[in-house]
């Protein structure tokens, strides 16, 4: 009975002193500003106990480690071991990438990034007319098991995790990797890393495909069947948000859709036969962390609730370690700006705060100067140092998600949680990702959502920094900057002539013919893929191979 009264007491208490100080906001001063999000949201202007009234610790939050893994994957999070720390790493020739990766192994990098050059993403070799003047510009060229021989030479890759950023021609990569493990007597089951290998974001957001869906789906299945027998520690996706912000979405946006399109990939794989539980454990996910630090903090706990809900209740994984959404977060490359590019440094903090504040398990802190160039490697150095300092010297992991029960956080969780279902709602009435990719609706919301930031900015709505506001007219860029030569190209081009007059071709034709045959029925492409890049077949005469079956995808216009 007293407890009820008190109760009461409370309730009549707080509810006078919020009615006060509502009155003391409405006569109060207010700033000529927009209070909204990145994502163009409205901001409470303060978290109250009436935001989440139907607020429960076991349901909605639990302990880190449990089900729902609001609070963290892990049961005693950085205590336990601290977040991987890679640095995207890739530019001109292999050679010059394996200098740079041992370099940042030298300085503290726990992880290794590989950034491949545009050519390769599309699946050209570097002497394809298609490749001229883009060999080596955004990444690394490899063309062959060769090159990739070169890159890794000198990398014990039984002692370092390696993160592959490509997705069509993903499972030619990974056979070169495999090859690579086979050549330094790693056993498979040794290998540890993760391949990006997300067709489905690419049709929605980087365009970087190569063949129509639904063979992009049976190749990406074929990879996740290979290396659930054979490679237990690999990552076979890294299902990508981050390029779906990048091309201009919002937060909820890039939550719905990345997390839709792996579910995508659940379902295909079930539907190929196999158990949810044997490949579940080894999907991974990556997330971008943008400049709003509360709603990115947000966004990452309400992945992991809803990843973790799905995956037991409708999917039937009852593995633990199948609910879990484990995670690399990379900071906004859109948000860093080439006019005054030492901003960039402080934005990088705090974008890579947020993804430590929210849970992260690996990380990539971008370089200042990446607007106007490659990094150069002062640039590189701290940009881990960020990551280090964040480690060792704020504090910060010493406490498992300190958010836990803040009105304003649990509220901002929750309606991110609210605004992913409502897409998975559209999705589903549009028949699934596919079908919504083929409508154009991913594209068209990110479009508006693009556009409105960018209005917003050029309205004044928004500040950036040193671009529409604090400007210097006088700013002089004194950054190095580091620069590709013409000749990393001619080497290249000359390193592949010599590398088909030496290797056997005859073998080689052999390969690509099994290739050819396998995709037309249905055979797992992996084995003959691997065959093949031990032949020293090139990227490109497999992509075209497999072109002959599976055929080329070309993006239906949208008005």
């Amino acid at each position: 009975m007293f407890e009820i009264m008190g109760f009461i007491f409370r309730e009549k208490y707080m509810s006078a002193s919020k009615e006060k100080w509502q009155k003391q906001v409405e006569l109060a001063r207010t700033r000529d500003a927009k209070f909204i999000t990145a994502s163009s949201e409205p901001v409470e202007l303060m978290g109250t106990p009436d935001l989440i009234k139907d607020f429960d610790y076991d349901r909605d939050l639990s302990y880190p480690g449990q089900f729902p893994y609001t609070r963290g994957v892990h049961a005693s999070m950085y205590r336990g071991r601290l977040w991987t720390m890679r640095q995207f790493a890739g530019f001109g020739t292999p050679e010059d990438t394996n200098e740079r990766f041992k370099y940042l192994l030298k300085n503290g990098l726990t992880g290794l990034s590989v950034a491949f050059d545009l050519p390769t993403l599309m699946g050209r070799d570097s002497d394809d007319p298609f490749s001229e003047g883009e060999v080596g510009r955004c990444g690394v060229a490899v063309s062959s098991l060769k090159d990739m021989e070169v890159l890794f030479d000198g990398i014990p890759i039984d002692q370092v995790s390696t993160s592959m950023t490509i997705n069509s021609p993903a499972m030619i990569l990974l056979a070169f990797y495999i090859a690579i493990a086979e050549k330094q007597g790693v056993p498979l089951d040794k290998v540890r890393g993760t391949i990006q290998n997300d067709i489905l974001k690419e049709y929605i957001a980087q365009k970087e495909y190569i063949y129509p869906p639904k063979p992009s789906m049976r190749i990406i299945v074929d990879m996740i069947e290979y290396c659930t027998e054979h490679m237990p520690q690999w990552n076979t996706i890294s299902i990508s948000g981050y390029h779906i912000r990048e091309a201009g979405s919002t937060a909820v946006q890039e939550l719905a859709f990345t997390l839709a399109d792996g579910f995508a990939y659940v379902e295909a794989a079930i539907e190929r036969g196999l158990d949810v539980d044997d490949f579940a454990p080894r999907l991974s996910h990556f997330f971008n962390s943008h400049n709003d630090f509360f709603e990115e903090i947000a966004k990452f706990r309400a992945a992991r609730r809803i990843y973790a809900k799905r995956m037991r209740h409708k999917y039937g994984a009852k593995n633990e370690r199948s609910w879990l959404l484990r995670f690399h977060t990379q900071t906004a490359g859109a948000t860093l700006t080439a006019q005054q590019p030492e901003n960039n440094i402080v934005r990088v903090a705090y974008q890579g705060l947020a993804g430590v504040l929210g849970g992260t398990q690996s990380l990539h802190t971008n370089s200042m100067d990446e607007t106007l160039a490659l990094p150069s490697e002062k640039a590189v150095k701290i940009a881990l140092r960020t990551q280090q300092i964040i480690a060792y010297e704020t504090g910060v992991p010493h406490t498992i998600d300190p958010w836990a029960g803040s009105y304003f956080m649990e509220d901002l969780t929750n309606k991110m949680e609210a605004g992913a279902e409502e897409y998975f709602k559209k999705i589903d009435d549009l028949g699934g990702v596919i079908p919504a990719i083929e409508k154009g609706f991913f594209q068209k919301e990110i479009a508006r959502a693009a556009y409105q930031y960018q209005n917003e900015i050029e309205k004044n709505e928004r500040k950036v920094v040193g671009v529409n506001s604090f400007k210097d007219e006088n700013e002089k860029i004194e950054i190095p900057i580091l620069e590709i030569s013409e000749e990393v190209e001619e080497k290249q081009k000359r390193q592949l002539q010599e590398l088909r007059a030496r290797r056997d071709n005859a073998l080689v034709k052999q390969c690509l013919s099994e290739l050819k045959e396998a995709a037309q029925n249905d055979i797992n492409l992996m084995p003959i893929l691997v065959k093949s890049a031990k032949a020293y077949a090139t990227v490109g005469e497999m992509v075209e191979a497999l072109k002959e079956v599976f055929g080329e995808y070309v993006e239906p216009a949208e008005f």
